[in-house]
């Protein structure tokens, strides 16, 4: 009986090792986020809808905004120059 309870907290503990460590989340801009004091800017952009953006915002006196990197695309960095 206990060797069987081993071998299935064994076996579980591998599968979920396996799943959560099988690929790299996907960064992914939503063009809306939740903003405000405590989060900062550009915020929390994890809402595909701004219907669940205002969901999320609903009584955390947070609100909405247009995500500003997929408003303006993603910036390109400019080249340091330094004077030796």
């Amino acid at each position: 009986m206990r060797n069987a309870l081993l071998a299935i907290l064994a076996l579980s503990a591998a599968t979920v090792a396996t799943v959560a460590g099988s690929s790299p989340a996907a960064a992914y801009d939503y063009p809306y986020c939740l903003q405000g004091r405590g989060i900062g800017i550009p915020g929390d952009c994890s809402y595909a809808t701004y219907g669940q953006c205002m969901a999320s915002a609903s009584g955390r006196a947070l609100y909405c905004n247009i995500n500003p990197r997929v408003a303006f695309g993603q910036q390109r960095r400019m080249r340091v120059y330094r004077d030796y």
